[in-house]
């Protein structure tokens, strides 16, 4: 396509991620933004019971049997003349840096918050990343069928929790069983909670345009009164500091009884910014319109399909066009590849995308070429996309096949799983015992039924607690430093590191050896 079709069809782009805190409701609200947009039938609710509708967006067996995400997931569809690319998150703590990296690749954030509970420890953080990279942030007041806080109670803990300017786009009337509807302040109009979508026009001073019974209850007064109170006392709309991320649009809703998520995704689909540019490791900004494709790959996920075993990688298309069976280079290793497998998502199920442009999120399927972090390109001018964020792991588990039989799977499994970035593998010096590490305790639970459900390999794990990973320059590497309380490991990329017990073992083997240089990270 020329540059006009090609800013043409950028411009219809609209890439996010949904975060919370779990149990928010997060993957409630994507399945209903799912039914909008003509994906799915029927929502499915994460814990499904014995109906088993499970929600389109959670595709992970154990995601099914536990009743929460552990995996990012991404769902694309098409609605009001715009291309929406949703990335669901985990909730989890333990699975935050997959989150973190998730947020690399978006350009507007949906922050779901439960009614009853508020900001809660992990919505926190981050949101902390959000506002660390300026993307713009919605926030959905979620639950509103279940009795929960003041909503101007929690309009302030926005504010002083997170530091951000809230502007309320609705207001709830009434809650939990008396939810009787939401005043719209954006549409200045009233959205009644009945069982089929019906409004009531307001003037320009709030009044009803045609007289109506409905206004008449006293829950409806104290609505308005407070409405009335946001718009003296509260701050002023502004779509700019919006797109700076420094005013945050809220929406009450109930995502459970698809009560105001349209609302919600009609507004948001009006200021959610286009694909932005993406910085290169020199600082230099790379625009979405460019001739050259670029892009790079956030996420790696093995056996979506269990019947294939395959492995995908996800990658946000930074620049130019994506044409089914291109060249392209991988900065990394300066391999020439070929793109012609490729996919679009609807969380378990695919198809063959063609084309794509910048702000589409592509699967590459994956034979080993791909890391997280790499970034492609076409044509001759070299680029590389800055670096994702890395976590150091604080929990370590030796980790052995059950059945010595079946070492051929066992290894597999872990060299697959590993690649996703969850867990990370070392190999002890010595013995060349496989030892993983990780930021959570659930990552491990994770890695051990992944491979018995999709490599048949039942392990062994051996806790060993809490450690300090500390890497050291191979040439200053004397194997006798190492000790009990200082374990000498590779990493998968056979570089040498430190495990220690605790600081005060670091801190002896600093004043033991003083010329030596330990890094938190390689």
């Amino acid at each position: 396509m020329d540059q006009k079709q090609l800013a043409t069809e950028v411009n219809k782009r609209r890439t996010f991620a949904i975060i919370s805190h779990p149990d928010a409701g997060k993957t409630t609200i994507t399945e209903q933004l799912l039914l909008f947009g003509g994906v799915v039938r029927e929502a499915g609710t994460v814990k499904a019971r014995k109906t088993g509708n499970f929600a389109k967006s959670d595709w992970m067996e154990i995601e099914k049997k536990r009743g929460i995400s552990v995996t990012s997931s991404v769902m694309q569809f098409d609605y009001a003349g715009k291309r929406i690319n949703i990335l669901d998150t985990p909730g989890h703590e333990d699975f935050s840096e997959d989150t973190y990296r998730t947020l690399m690749a978006v350009d507007s954030a949906v922050m779901v918050i439960d009614s009853a509970k508020g900001i809660e420890p992990q919505t926190k953080k981050l949101f902390q990343i959000c506002k660390m990279r300026g993307i713009p942030i919605f926030t959905f007041i979620n639950k509103l069928d279940r009795d929960g806080r003041e909503p101007l109670d929690l309009v302030n803990e926005l504010e002083e929790v997170l530091g951000i300017d809230a502007y309320p786009m609705n207001w709830p009337i009434g809650m939990g069983k008396g939810l009787a509807g939401l005043y719209d302040i954006y549409n200045n109009r009233i959205e009644l909670h009945t069982d089929e979508p019906s409004f009531i026009k307001l003037d320009e001073n709030g009044e009803p345009v045609e007289k109506t019974t409905e206004l008449e209850d006293s829950v409806f007064e104290d609505a308005i009164m407070e409405v009335q109170l946001m718009k003296e006392a509260g701050n002023q709309f502004d779509a700019d500091k919006i797109a700076t991320g420094d005013l945050t649009p809220v929406f009450f809703g109930s995502a459970l009884t698809n009560f105001g998520v349209k609302t919600f995704l009609d507004a948001y689909l009006e200021f959610a910014p286009k694909p932005s540019e993406h910085k290169d490791e020199a600082g230099e900004e790379i625009e979405p319109v460019s001739d050259q494709f670029s892009g790079f790959v956030f996420k790696i996920q093995a056996n979506m399909n269990p019947n294939h075993r395959d492995r995908i990688a996800f990658l946000r298309i930074c620049s130019g066009e994506f044409d089914r069976g291109m060249d392209v280079t991988l900065n990394r290793t300066g391999k020439a590849l070929r793109l012609s497998n490729s996919t679009q998502f609807m969380a378990d199920t695919r198809e063959t995308v063609e084309t794509a442009v910048a702000g589409d999120i592509v699967g590459l399927y994956d034979t080993g070429n791909f890391q997280i972090g790499d970034t492609i390109y076409s044509g001759k001018h070299g680029l590389q996309f800055e670096k994702l964020p890395q976590f150091t792991p604080e929990l370590f588990m030796r980790v052995s096949a059950k059945n010595v039989m079946k070492q051929k799977s066992f290894h597999k499994g872990i060299q697959q799983l590993v690649q996703e970035g969850a867990v990370q593998l070392y190999t002890a010096y010595s013995t060349g015992d496989y030892i993983l590490g990780a930021v959570g305790q659930l990552q491990f639970e994770v890695f051990q039924f992944r491979m018995q459900n999709e490599y048949n390999s039942e392990v062994v794990m051996e806790p060993m607690g809490k450690k300090t990973a500390r890497w050291i320059d191979p040439e200053q590497l004397d194997e006798k430093m190492s000790s009990s309380r200082n374990i000498l490991v590779r990493d998968r990329f056979e570089q040498p590191l430190f495990l220690f017990e605790n600081q005060f073992a670091e801190r002896w083997f600093q004043d033991k050896y003083p010329d030596i240089k330990l890094t938190a990270k390689l």
